[in-house]
């Protein structure tokens, strides 16, 4: 099979044709293609990205230290509070400083804490990364074909989720879908299947380079190795690495070291070395060594959470395994599992494991799944097909029934605004079982997104907005706002996230004991302690033997997803 396969059209007599005629009106040019996958982003990406709180721990800590660089006007250096925070480069802090630094200037309100500022530049990674995906599966399918793979990928729920996190990993994701959109190009012109022309054209080289130099600035090697594993490889199946010349490696390498080079030369300079300690030393080898931060797993934990995060296309991708394995020697085939099959092994090894990890494979995985369906290996009469192609419509299913549980039990609510969407997503869900039980995998695929593109406005938009027990910190922040004196002075004890830093602001006090909080609240001027009610008594205590009889201003209940409990605070106020 060559790199232009066809993608078979089903019949056009039935009901529920929607899906396909999107599909036909994005084929008819790649700027409506372009323009209707950018709509499918937005429909999946928007909602929630201002009022989805911030999420602890990760996305805080990113957003806060970008928060700081705009205060400190230091652009190389990158600090959560008074500590060092040298784990990743300093690309994604950049973007979200331009884009909140960018918001005050146009006199946007707060700017500076709101989280939905600092989460643009992961939203335009999500998008890019999709229109990267479509472009990239052009070089494997007809159009028809690359809008369905790339938008099987931008509905796929952990791409959803990371489009709305101030963190590396949408943008990251950009970056190496464009160095694997180059990579698959130069690698099948050598196979043949690819341009003819005896160079790469430039788009396509400095695609390449520039998805890998931003990717360094991002997230360090990680771009390199997503690009170096398969390229090592291919060479040793094609017994040479000279198809590699083609990226023009010369011209490439210059401009990767020009992008990257003067910020890596002045952290050097600035933190005397210590960054790479830090980087590379504690934050990288902490993660192969053993479950950084809590995070270990199993091997085979990323197979099994698969069917969750690439939600809706993973059945349909787990059906493509066995055509995947028969057309190995295929070289587009070879190509698409040389870029899954060895990082998906190597993460699998690794202890630390996070669902976005294996973000950047799932492209390679969509036009996988999309070349089976060229050749008609999405049947539904083949062995436990039916069966597991059922699996679409677990995740809407369960959405609706944990989501509604979960506020019922913490604020004894139920979130009728989404019930609507998120009955209806899992309707759509069903009817793309129905449609490949009818041998219409294309109709399945595409009713699949259709369900994606109700199941996350209902989600993010019209559901996590009335779960308060959700909103801890934005909750206790309100308590603060709320003080008859303007700029009181802030502490903390027991509770420690991120997220409360990043609303509160930079000199929130982190305290240890009840003692240190009594200490506090006899300090000159408008002050403010929250207290965690393990700490409670003891605080209590030391209150009454010091003399104080603070205010009490407010109580916050709720549930901590960093810890996974429920945790109950109270505010205490001395206000002149």
């Amino acid at each position: 099979m060559t790199g232009r396969a066809f993608v078979p059209r089903p019949a056009r007599g039935d009901a529920f044709v929607f899906p396909d005629a999107i599909l036909a009106a994005a084929t008819r040019s790649h700027a409506r293609a372009c323009a209707i996958l950018v709509a499918l982003c937005l429909v999946c990406f928007l909602p929630g990205l201002s009022s989805l709180q911030p999420m602890d721990r990760d996305e805080p800590r990113f957003a806060q230290a970008s928060k700081q660089m705009l205060e400190t006007g230091d652009l190389v250096d990158i600090r959560f509070q008074g500590e060092a925070r040298h784990k990743k480069p300093v690309g994604i802090y950049w973007a979200q400083a331009a884009f909140v630094g960018a918001a005050e200037a146009l006199g946007v309100p707060n700017a500076r804490t709101t989280i939905g500022l600092y989460r643009i530049p992961s939203l335009l990674g999500a998008i890019g990364a999709v229109l990267l995906t479509y472009w990239s599966a052009l070089a494997f399918l007809p159009r028809r074909g690359a809008v369905l793979a790339a938008a099987l990928f931008g509905a796929c729920v952990v791409l959803s989720a990371e489009a709305r996190l101030a963190k590396t990993d949408a943008l990251l994701c950009a970056c190496a879908v464009a160095s694997f959109g180059g990579l698959a190009r130069a690698w099948l012109r050598r196979a043949g299947t690819g341009p003819d022309a005896p160079r790469l054209d430039t788009v396509t080289v400095l695609a390449f380079w520039l998805g890998l130099a931003f990717g360094i600035l991002i997230k360090g090697p990680m771009v390199p190795l997503f690009c170096g594993l398969p390229a090592l490889i291919l060479s040793l199946r094609s017994g040479s690495g000279r198809w590699l010349g083609v990226l023009r490696p010369g011209l490439g390498l210059a401009l990767t070291l020009v992008i990257v080079a003067p910020w890596f030369l002045a952290i050097t300079w600035k933190s005397g070395g210590a960054f790479y300690g830090e980087a590379v030393g504690h934050d990288m080898l902490s993660k192969v060594q053993g479950g950084s931060e809590k995070h270990f797993a199993p091997p085979g934990a990323y197979l099994l959470v698969f069917f969750g995060t690439f939600w809706p296309g993973a059945a349909f991708a787990a059906l493509s395994a066995p055509f995947a394995w028969g057309h190995r020697r295929d070289p587009a085939i070879a190509f698409l599992l040389a870029w899954i099959v060895p990082t998906w092994i190597l993460f699998e090894i690794v202890p630390t494991k996070l669902p976005h990890y294996v973000l950047p494979l799932m492209p390679a995985i969509a036009i996988l799944t999309l070349r089976a369906l060229a050749a008609g290996a999405l049947h539904p009469e083949r062995r436990g097909a039916r069966l597991t192609a059922g699996l679409v419509v677990l995740i809407p299913v369960g959405l609706t029934l944990g989501l509604s549980a979960f506020a019922w039990v913490y604020d004894r609510t139920l979130p009728l605004a989404g019930l609507p969407l998120l009955l209806a997503a899992c309707a759509v869900a069903a009817l793309a079982w129905a449609a490949f039980a009818k041998g219409l995998p294309e109709r399945a695929l595409g009713l699949g997104i259709l369900a994606s593109m109700l199941l996350s406005p209902a989600v993010f938009g019209l559901t996590q907005p009335v779960i308060a027990a959700l909103k801890v910190s934005p909750r206790l922040a309100a308590i603060r706002d709320a003080l008859p004196c303007p700029h009181p002075r802030v502490a903390s004890l027991g509770y420690r996230e991120p997220s409360f830093v990043f609303l509160i602001g930079t000199d929130l006090a982190m305290l240890g004991t009840g003692a240190e909080a009594a200490d506090f609240l006899k300090g000159e001027g408008c002050r403010l302690v929250y207290v965690e009610g393990r700490f409670a008594a003891a605080f209590d205590a030391e209150a009454k033997a010091a003399g104080l009889a603070p205010n009490r201003v407010g109580t916050v209940s709720g549930f901590n997803i960093n810890g996974g409990r429920r945790v109950d605070l109270s505010a205490y106020a001395v206000t002149p």
